[in-house]
């Protein structure tokens, strides 16, 4: 994704190693979907189906794709239950789970962001909503 990651290293008030960890954060968060399905896993593990149910936009080929990238990553386990038929369940890793404050804190600025926003007219699009 990042194709000059020596320019981002080099920045004069970046550490090598903050850059590198700013880099996986982005190469793991990047998309879409991620956080939404991250979200969707924060209450309990779940069947693909279920995520579906709670994404409908998201389309079974995506969903499929962004679950294999978040395992991949150590984000989410997928987990498969012996029983006939088989089960497989998702759910997040205890190292995603450390996130939940993070997210909430985003989502909060988010909301606060949006409508302070709005108000002020600085989105591009704003004019088109009233």
């Amino acid at each position: 994704m990042y194709k000059n990651i020596k320019t981002l290293i080099d920045l004069k008030n970046c550490k090598p190693d903050h850059a590198m960890a700013l880099i996986e954060i982005l190469n793991i968060f990047s998309g879409k979907w991620k956080m939404i399905i991250i979200c969707a896993l924060f209450q309990e593990d779940i069947r693909f189906t279920d995520i579906r149910r709670l994404i409908p936009a998201i389309t079974p080929r995506m969903l499929s794709k962004e679950l294999k990238d978040l395992e991949m990553d150590g984000i989410i386990k997928r987990t498969v239950i012996d029983s006939t038929p088989v089960l497989i369940k998702y759910g997040l890793t205890s190292s995603a789970m450390d996130l939940s404050d993070v997210i909430l804190s985003l989502i909060e600025w988010g909301v606060k962001h949006r409508k302070v926003s709005i108000e002020s007219n600085d989105l591009p699009c704003a004019s088109l909503s009233k």
